[in-house]
């Protein structure tokens, strides 16, 4: 993906990324209610307050979104997938790091922050993708394609059974009901 053309269409799907991931992760905070709290729903939508399931709004998002983007010129990069899988991880991270600092030094959540953290989150992982895609020379062997397919699916599953059956440790604690994913 070297010529002008490419990495134009490709800046442009990365900011469409982050406008789709918004919107559609913003929706999936409340797919699960608007369900009827239906088990289907609650594998890719937050089913609770908890950190964890604030992830699902991120990570589905950018998955679908990579998905297409394989599709429409990703396909032709080596170094495609283990590039998206890092950018996602990377969002999740730092949502993860943002969301327990400024609730740690603040004492409380709030929602506005919570609301930025997300945005910068999606933000630094589309610019962490743009970036190494761009370049083209990290994470293309075959080894770190393999461990990204790997990478997705540990993460999908860990999805699906911390829904149903989360640790019971802060990441997945709901400081709404007290309760920890899908129980109340």
């Amino acid at each position: 993906m070297n010529s002008l053309n490419n990495l134009k269409e490709m800046k442009k799907m990365h900011i469409i990324g982050v406008i789709f991931v918004i919107a559609v992760g913003t929706l999936l905070h409340f797919v699960y209610e608007w369900s009827g709290e239906n088990n289907i729903a609650a594998v890719f939508s937050a089913v609770n307050e908890s950190t964890w399931e604030h992830l699902k709004m991120l990570f589905y998002p950018m998955l679908v979104f990579a998905i297409a983007e394989y599709f429409i010129y990703g396909n032709n990069l080596a170094n495609f997938v283990p590039v998206k899988v890092l950018s996602i991880l990377l969002g999740m991270l730092t949502t993860i790091t943002l969301f327990y600092t400024y609730t740690g030094i603040i004492g409380k959540n709030y929602l506005t922050l919570s609301i930025l953290t997300f945005v910068l989150s999606i933000l630094v992982a589309y610019i962490f993708s743009y970036r190494n895609l761009k370049s083209g020379t990290k994470y293309k062997s075959k080894t770190a394609v393999i461990t990204g397919y790997v990478l997705l699916v540990i993460l999908i599953i860990c999805f699906v059974i911390f829904t149903f059956s989360p640790p019971q440790i802060g990441l997945f604690y709901d400081p709404s009901t007290g309760g920890y994913g899908k129980l109340k």
